[in-house]
């Protein structure tokens, strides 16, 4: 078994600790240091599969998969079951499943008694990259998305990429997403290395695997540390998220969160453009990397662009009525813009 690979990241509380390796999951009381009990939140897909390698827990609270169980609703329900199964101050919440699963179970674990210890394990590559690290925790409103949260910092991640063996291709094409996004962030090397190798990254060995992971996961490591509650460079992180966001929620979650944001920053590219900020080239660059893992990169024809840009101010990133972009001078220079056009936003998801 290859070495884990570990990051540590500091926070204004502390620091912790996210390993990235396979056959982590059944020594989880061993390196996150779990003294009391263990409530382990999962989902109906993952539950079934890796649950039992967690070792000895005093609970697993399955809920069903999708984000549109995201909700306030749902956290109320493992509220309850945690009092029933005797989960006091002194236990341990651990979110096993991916970025919805990560999202909801920090949020329970911010806010049962004030507070509980909570680890992450996640599952989907998706999460191991970008979900799972920062302290972001929330659920949706009818309104949209993650737009009732806390920050509650793990004291621990266990990124066991074993578990991606079982990942179907369209999800792991979705975590896919966020290693561009994070490539075009900072990491043009991380970037090129898609554009060069495309389609063979489903295949490739386990220690690449735990490589390009760990990459993706030091982008957004660096940038967290550095701004831990989105006061500045972190937004930088939403690249393609206020479009994706938008357009995940007018198409009722059809369109997933990782092709929502691939949309998203093929919608971003093109905005960029257009503003004059990056070369003409750099959108067909985005888009052909996006095919190459096989993500979308048109909008789909059903859902009108009016909905969208109107979704786009339930957006919480927005600064009163003026939307923010995260927009592109090349790859790996990005940076916020809040003084876009109606009409130049309207073009760019206008187009199909």
């Amino acid at each position: 078994m290859n070495e884990a690979t570990i990051l540590n990241v500091k926070h204004p509380d502390g620091q912790y600790e996210v390993m990235v390796g396979s056959g982590l999951l059944p020594r989880l009381g061993e390196l996150a240091r779990i003294a009391g009990p263990v409530a382990v939140i999962t989902d109906e897909h993952v539950g079934p599969l890796y649950a039992s390698a967690c070792g000895e827990v005093a609970c697993v609270l399955t809920v069903p998969a999708g984000e549109q169980h995201k909700t306030l609703p749902t956290v109320n329900g493992l509220y309850s079951q945690l009092l029933a199964a005797g989960i006091d101050r002194t236990g341990t919440v651990v979110a096993l499943g991916g970025g919805v699963v990560g999202d909801m179970a920090g949020f329970v674990a911010a806010t049962y008694m004030r507070g509980v210890a909570f680890v992450q394990c996640p599952t989907s590559l998706l999460a191991m990259v970008d979900a799972s690290v920062g302290g972001k925790t929330g659920v949706d409103l009818p309104e949209g998305k993650n737009l009732v949260g806390a920050f509650k910092q793990p004291t621990a991640v266990l990124a066991d990429i074993a578990t991606l063996q079982t990942l179907p291709p369209a999800e792991f094409a979705a975590g896919m997403a966020e290693v561009i996004k994070h490539g075009l962030i900072s990491h043009p090397r991380l970037f090129q290395q898609i554009e060069d190798e495309g389609r063979r990254l489903r295949t490739m060995s386990p220690v690449r695997l735990q490589t390009l992971v760990s990459e993706a996961i030091r982008v957004k490591r660096d940038v967290v540390q550095e701004d831990p509650f989105e006061h500045g460079r972190r937004a930088l992180l939403n690249l393609g998220h206020t479009f994706g966001h938008a357009i995940e929620q007018v198409s009722g979650y059809r369109v997933t969160h990782g092709q929502g944001v691939a949309l998203g920053l093929v919608a971003a590219a093109h905005l960029s453009a257009r503003l004059g900020y990056c070369d003409a080239a750099l959108p067909a660059r985005v888009e052909a990397v996006l095919r190459q893992v096989e993500l979308p990169t048109r909008i789909p024809a059903d859902l009108p662009p009016d909905p969208i840009y109107r979704a786009m101010f339930s957006d919480k990133k927005k600064v009163g009525n003026r939307l923010r972009f995260v927009l592109l001078r090349d790859v790996g220079q990005v940076f916020v813009a809040d003084d876009v056009a109606e009409g130049d936003v309207m073009a760019v998801i206008s187009q199909r």
